[in-house]
Protein backbone atom coordinates (compact mmCIF):
# COMPACT_ATOMS: atom_id res chain seq x y z
CA UNK A 1 0.00 0.00 0.00
CA UNK A 2 2.76 2.56 1.01
CA UNK A 3 4.40 1.84 -3.24
CA UNK A 4 1.43 2.24 -4.00
CA UNK A 5 0.71 5.84 -2.33
CA UNK A 6 4.43 6.32 -2.98
CA UNK A 7 4.03 5.75 -6.68
CA UNK A 8 1.21 8.37 -7.11
CA UNK A 9 2.72 10.69 -5.34
CA UNK A 10 5.64 10.88 -7.77
CA UNK A 11 3.03 10.67 -10.57
CA UNK A 12 1.56 13.70 -9.20
CA UNK A 13 4.23 15.70 -8.92
CA UNK A 14 6.01 14.84 -12.06
CA UNK A 15 3.05 15.52 -13.92
CA UNK A 16 2.64 18.91 -12.08
CA UNK A 17 6.17 19.52 -12.75
CA UNK A 18 6.24 18.80 -16.34
CA UNK A 19 3.19 21.17 -16.79
CA UNK A 20 5.17 24.16 -15.30
CA UNK A 21 8.21 23.60 -17.64
CA UNK A 22 8.10 25.56 -20.57
CA UNK A 23 10.40 25.02 -23.79
CA UNK A 24 10.31 28.59 -25.91
CA UNK A 25 12.13 27.37 -28.59
CA UNK A 26 10.73 24.50 -29.24
CA UNK A 27 7.10 26.12 -28.75
CA UNK A 28 8.30 28.78 -31.49
CA UNK A 29 9.12 26.12 -33.97
CA UNK A 30 5.33 24.85 -33.84
CA UNK A 31 4.47 25.07 -37.42
CA UNK A 32 0.72 26.83 -36.75
CA UNK A 33 1.01 30.05 -35.71
CA UNK A 34 -2.04 30.14 -33.59
CA UNK A 35 -0.65 27.06 -31.96
CA UNK A 36 2.54 28.81 -30.72
CA UNK A 37 0.08 31.33 -29.27
CA UNK A 38 -2.18 28.81 -27.59
CA UNK A 39 1.13 27.51 -25.97
CA UNK A 40 2.44 30.01 -24.54
CA UNK A 41 -0.98 31.37 -23.48
CA UNK A 42 -1.56 28.02 -21.46
CA UNK A 43 1.68 28.44 -19.99
CA UNK A 44 1.24 32.49 -18.48
CA UNK A 45 -2.20 30.83 -17.88
CA UNK A 46 -0.82 28.32 -15.95
CA UNK A 47 2.29 30.17 -14.19
CA UNK A 48 -0.38 33.28 -12.93
CA UNK A 49 -2.91 30.69 -11.75
CA UNK A 50 -5.09 32.37 -14.55
CA UNK A 51 -4.54 35.79 -13.44
CA UNK A 52 -5.06 35.54 -9.67
CA UNK A 53 -1.24 35.88 -9.35
CA UNK A 54 -0.68 38.38 -12.56
CA UNK A 55 2.17 39.77 -10.60
CA UNK A 56 3.69 35.91 -11.02
CA UNK A 57 4.25 37.52 -14.75
CA UNK A 58 6.46 39.96 -15.76
CA UNK A 59 5.80 43.31 -18.30
CA UNK A 60 5.97 41.39 -21.49
CA UNK A 61 4.14 38.36 -20.10
CA UNK A 62 1.54 40.18 -18.80
CA UNK A 63 1.33 42.36 -22.13
CA UNK A 64 0.83 38.95 -23.79
CA UNK A 65 -1.51 37.71 -21.40
CA UNK A 66 -3.96 40.95 -21.45
CA UNK A 67 -4.24 40.42 -25.33
CA UNK A 68 -4.61 36.84 -25.78
CA UNK A 69 -7.16 37.45 -22.33
CA UNK A 70 -9.02 40.25 -24.78
CA UNK A 71 -8.87 38.16 -27.89
CA UNK A 72 -10.81 34.96 -26.32
CA UNK A 73 -13.37 36.82 -24.37
CA UNK A 74 -14.40 39.16 -27.33
CA UNK A 75 -14.44 36.01 -29.83
CA UNK A 76 -16.72 33.98 -26.79
CA UNK A 77 -19.33 36.55 -26.52
CA UNK A 78 -17.96 40.06 -27.19
CA UNK A 79 -16.90 43.60 -25.10
CA UNK A 80 -19.83 42.85 -22.90
CA UNK A 81 -18.58 39.18 -21.69
CA UNK A 82 -14.68 41.06 -21.96
CA UNK A 83 -15.86 43.17 -19.29
CA UNK A 84 -18.15 40.55 -17.02
CA UNK A 85 -15.63 38.77 -16.55
CA UNK A 86 -12.11 38.96 -14.71
CA UNK A 87 -10.45 40.07 -17.90
CA UNK A 88 -12.27 43.58 -17.06
CA UNK A 89 -9.86 43.82 -14.53
CA UNK A 90 -7.21 44.96 -16.72
CA UNK A 91 -8.92 47.12 -19.92
CA UNK A 92 -6.75 49.95 -19.37
CA UNK A 93 -3.76 47.66 -19.16
CA UNK A 94 -5.18 45.72 -22.50
CA UNK A 95 -4.82 48.65 -24.50
CA UNK A 96 -1.56 49.45 -23.27
CA UNK A 97 -0.65 46.01 -24.02
CA UNK A 98 -2.08 46.20 -27.77
CA UNK A 99 -0.27 49.34 -28.51
CA UNK A 100 2.70 47.77 -26.59
CA UNK A 101 2.48 44.76 -29.41
CA UNK A 102 1.81 47.47 -32.35
CA UNK A 103 -2.13 46.39 -32.48
CA UNK A 104 -2.93 50.50 -33.25
CA UNK A 105 -6.21 49.81 -34.66
CA UNK A 106 -7.07 46.87 -32.00
CA UNK A 107 -6.59 49.45 -28.80
CA UNK A 108 -8.53 52.27 -30.55
CA UNK A 109 -11.70 49.49 -31.20
CA UNK A 110 -11.02 48.59 -27.15
CA UNK A 111 -10.82 52.50 -26.19
CA UNK A 112 -14.23 53.40 -27.89
CA UNK A 113 -15.37 50.03 -26.02
CA UNK A 114 -14.43 51.56 -22.46
CA UNK A 115 -16.05 54.81 -23.33
CA UNK A 116 -19.55 53.17 -21.93
CA UNK A 117 -17.93 53.39 -18.82
CA UNK A 118 -17.93 56.98 -16.63
CA UNK A 119 -15.42 58.76 -17.30
CA UNK A 120 -13.82 55.84 -19.76
CA UNK A 121 -12.49 54.28 -16.99
CA UNK A 122 -13.30 50.89 -15.92
CA UNK A 123 -13.49 49.48 -12.75
CA UNK A 124 -10.80 46.48 -11.79
CA UNK A 125 -13.29 45.60 -9.03
CA UNK A 126 -15.21 42.97 -10.67
CA UNK A 127 -18.48 43.56 -8.44
CA UNK A 128 -18.62 47.13 -9.53
CA UNK A 129 -17.70 46.64 -12.82
CA UNK A 130 -20.61 44.49 -12.66
CA UNK A 131 -23.00 46.41 -11.26
CA UNK A 132 -22.43 49.40 -13.69
CA UNK A 133 -22.61 47.22 -16.10
CA UNK A 134 -26.16 46.44 -15.56
CA UNK A 135 -26.85 50.12 -15.69
CA UNK A 136 -25.14 50.81 -19.17
CA UNK A 137 -25.80 47.60 -21.08
CA UNK A 138 -28.73 48.60 -22.70
CA UNK A 139 -27.31 52.18 -23.98
CA UNK A 140 -23.57 50.12 -24.33
CA UNK A 141 -25.06 47.55 -26.47
CA UNK A 142 -24.95 49.07 -29.81
CA UNK A 143 -21.25 50.90 -29.37
CA UNK A 144 -20.16 47.52 -27.87
CA UNK A 145 -22.39 46.04 -30.99
CA UNK A 146 -20.25 47.92 -33.76
CA UNK A 147 -16.60 47.34 -31.82
CA UNK A 148 -17.40 43.34 -31.60
CA UNK A 149 -17.33 43.59 -35.68
CA UNK A 150 -14.86 45.49 -35.85
CA UNK A 151 -12.37 43.51 -33.90
CA UNK A 152 -13.71 40.18 -35.55
CA UNK A 153 -12.47 42.69 -38.95
CA UNK A 154 -8.81 41.64 -37.44
CA UNK A 155 -6.97 44.73 -38.84
CA UNK A 156 -4.38 44.13 -36.76
CA UNK A 157 -2.95 40.34 -37.24
CA UNK A 158 -3.24 39.85 -33.07
CA UNK A 159 -0.91 35.90 -33.67
CA UNK A 160 1.65 37.68 -36.08
CA UNK A 161 1.89 41.14 -33.82
CA UNK A 162 2.33 38.06 -30.53
CA UNK A 163 4.62 35.86 -32.06
CA UNK A 164 6.67 39.24 -32.83
CA UNK A 165 6.90 40.23 -29.63
CA UNK A 166 7.50 37.37 -28.04
CA UNK A 167 10.58 36.70 -30.41
CA UNK A 168 11.64 40.55 -29.74
CA UNK A 169 11.49 39.87 -25.84
CA UNK A 170 12.77 36.79 -25.73
CA UNK A 171 14.42 36.29 -22.64
CA UNK A 172 11.34 37.54 -20.88
CA UNK A 173 9.57 34.79 -21.52
CA UNK A 174 11.97 31.91 -20.64
CA UNK A 175 11.54 33.22 -17.11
Amino acid sequence: MNKILLFLTVVSFTNCKSQMEFNLDKTLKIERRDMIVMEIDTYLNEKSEYGEKIEKLNFSQRTFLFVENLEREINNGGFNQFYFNSSGDFSQETVKALLEIGAEKTAEIVKKANSEFKNETVSKDRTQRQNELELIEEKAEENWNKCDSEFYEYQDDLTELLIAFVIKNKTEFEK
